[in-house]
């Protein structure tokens, strides 16, 4: 368990990662440690589980990490009771159950509820570096360029940003200013979208 935090907390230092995520590395390593336990040195059994969780990755509908992570425990408590391991089963669901309630209690994982992904899309021409920077320095304590992309057959840029606004609403000045200087062409801000798919 302490391992697959770590795990969780060292993987998600400076970068954009899902509650979910972050959940399943806490508890993936905990559940692979379980089958292993169960499985070793029995080469049968082993191909029997490797041919078992290879069918996670091919269900019917794509899931979140979270998700993934469900099913991957609920498989390795079914391995250890059809092993006739029932303490050992009951012990794991334990252990998962009380990670998963307390990680998801306290928001393990999750970006903090004041920072937004602001989206702003501007023409190719513009020279995206420090456009905005003087609007940021007013209505933020933080922002940063965080991903830009073409769009509209390259004839647009579409700029990410990270930005936590100094009072945690969003002026209806702040749009307004970025609309004057981006062409009145489209701006999007709101909670993150991180894409939960392990």
């Amino acid at each position: 368990m302490a391992l697959g935090i770590l795990t969780a907390i060292v993987f998600s230092y400076r970068s954009r990662q899902s509650a979910s995520f972050s959940l399943a590395l806490a508890i993936l390593p905990m559940a692979v440690a379980v089958v292993i336990m169960m499985v070793n040195g029995n080469v049968g059994t082993g191909v029997a589980v490797a041919g078992t969780f290879a069918l996670v990755r091919f269900r019917s509908l794509p899931g979140t990490a979270r998700e993934i992570a469900a099913i991957f425990s609920a498989m390795a408590m079914g391995l250890a009771l059809g092993m006739g391991y029932v303490g050992l089963a009951a012990i794991f669901f334990l252990l998962v159950a009380v990670l998963t309630l307390a990680l998801t209690s306290i928001g393990f994982g999750s970006a903090p509820a004041k920072e937004k992904e602001l989206k702003i899309t501007i023409p190719e021409n513009f020279d995206y570096n420090g456009l905005f920077d003087d609007i940021f320095e007013k209505y933020t304590k933080h922002s940063r360029l965080a991903k830009v992309r073409t769009t509209n057959m390259g004839t647009l840029y579409e700029l990410t940003y990270d930005v936590q606004l100094a009072d945690g609403t969003v002026p209806k000045a702040f749009i307004d200013e970025i609309r004057t200087r981006n062409g009145n062409l489209g701006i999007t801000i709101g909670d993150y979208s991180v894409k939960e798919a392990l």
